[in-house]
């Protein structure tokens, strides 16, 4: 691909995140997280482990981001602002010690997590429809 086409293709990427809900662009940073958590445990079975540490470290970027954007002024920030510092906390341990339950363990938290926020959308979209439907 050459320059022009990359720039239209970044163009083209950034209109479709500009155009995102809040709640679609949380679920974006969610799946990437899953995403690379995933991929840290497959560079650690295969002991690739620089890239299980940027893996990780990805990773800890993101959560230090969703962290970063809570509004505090909602009770579920503060506990969301909790999981984020215990997922953090985690994180680094199992960068520093190569450990793969943790690492798990904190995957499938943060799995539930997206599934979670993934049910939330779909029923504030559908509630959002029907209320569309009465006016």
């Amino acid at each position: 691909m050459d320059i022009k086409g990359f720039q239209g293709y970044q163009g083209y990427k950034e209109q479709g995140i500009n155009e995102m809900s809040q709640g679609e662009l949380l679920l974006l940073l969610y799946d990437e997280l899953v995403k690379r958590l995933l991929r840290a445990g497959l560079a650690l079975e295969k002991a690739d482990y620089a890239l299980f540490e940027a893996s990780v470290d990805r990773s800890l970027d993101i959560i230090r981001y969703l962290d970063d954007t809570l509004d505090m002024q909602y009770p579920i920030s503060r506990s969301l602002n909790r999981l984020y510092d215990y997922f953090g906390f985690e994180l680094s341990r199992v960068k520093a010690g190569r450990n793969k339950t943790e690492l798990e363990r904190v995957k499938s938290m943060a799995g539930e997590l997206r599934d979670t926020f993934r049910e939330a959308q779909k029923t504030s979209e559908r509630e959002a429809a029907a209320a569309g439907d009465k006016v």
